[in-house]
């Protein structure tokens, strides 16, 4: 597995050719969901494509995630990976991703260890009104930290430069955009991605959303890519959430595509009493 992880998304290009990537699984049911019951939609993960939307000032977010695709040739993905996204001034936030990943081809012997480092920030720039919607950039760098012998990272520094945006209508959210990616590896050129997500929230604390994108191949006559997901965020609290995504390609080579996650988010005032305790 060849990996590129940029903002929420894994990008898998297995030895055998052109692979995708990855995010997070609701099972098929909730196409059904989806299509009988207006959506709402969530920013970032649990989705490939990604939001303007900075973490707020000195707060934090933190997921424990894995993520998983399927193709003709392997099983590849993360088990588990950790995400974690802090404001550091306001309309700014700093990214990582640290996976454990793994690939198990169909024919052959099966790796499991830790992949390749993402590294981001993003600004929004635009804040959005009645008439504009907010933007940002959110450049990325994917650090060659993994085993590429083993399949688990790409062996050379990768740069994704994109531009997301977002709207509000009401009761739906609309959000996406596209990027380049900067592909040093020889036999990988550089590749383009748009996406668009359309959410709603089906309860006060579910959101449900579907995305569509597109991404040109990331190998040298490899194969571009058009999939969807359908996902949801459940708000069991206001710093507890679980994430599910899953989907696949509707002109490309990804079988089936999932993603699941735990998300914690707090900020400085969770521990202003001293105690660790939230303060009203």
């Amino acid at each position: 597995m060849r990996a590129l992880t940029f903002g929420h998304i894994r990008f898998v290009n297995p030895p055998g050719g052109a692979k995708l990537k990855i995010l997070f699984g609701l099972p098929y049911l909730f196409a059904a969901l989806f299509l009988s019951l207006p959506p709402r939609i969530f920013a970032g993960p649990p989705f490939v494509t990604d939001d303007p939307e900075p973490v707020d000032y000195q707060h934090w977010e933190v997921y424990l995630a894995s993520q998983h695709a399927k193709t003709a040739h392997d099983w590849s993905g993360t088990a588990p990976h950790v995400e974690v996204n802090y404001g550091v001034i306001p309309n700014m936030q700093l990214h990582l991703i640290a996976p454990l990943a793994y690939d198990a081809p169909a024919h052959g012997e099966s790796h499991y260890g830790y992949g390749d480092t993402e590294l981001g920030v993003k600004f929004r720039f635009i804040q959005e009104t009645p008439y504009c919607p907010q933007v940002a950039v959110f450049p990325l760098v994917e650090l060659p930290t993994g085993s590429e012998k083993d399949g688990l990272g790409a062996g050379h520094v990768q740069t994704f430069l994109p531009v997301w945006l977002q709207k509000g209508f009401g009761e739906w959210t609309v959000y996406g955009g596209g990027g380049y990616a900067i592909n040093s590896g020889e036999g990988h050129p550089d590749w383009g991605f748009v996406g668009l997500v359309v959410e709603r929230h089906l309860v006060e604390n579910v959101l449900l959303g579907g995305e569509l994108y597109h991404r040109t191949s990331m190998e040298a006559g490899g194969r571009s890519d058009t999939a969807f997901n359908l996902g949801t965020v459940i708000d069991i609290s206001d710093q507890h959430h679980i994430l599910f995504s899953a989907g696949r390609s509707i002109d490309g080579p990804t079988d089936f595509q999932t993603y699941i996650a735990y998300q914690f988010t707090f900020g400085p005032e969770l521990f202003h009493s001293g105690t660790g305790a939230p303060q009203p």
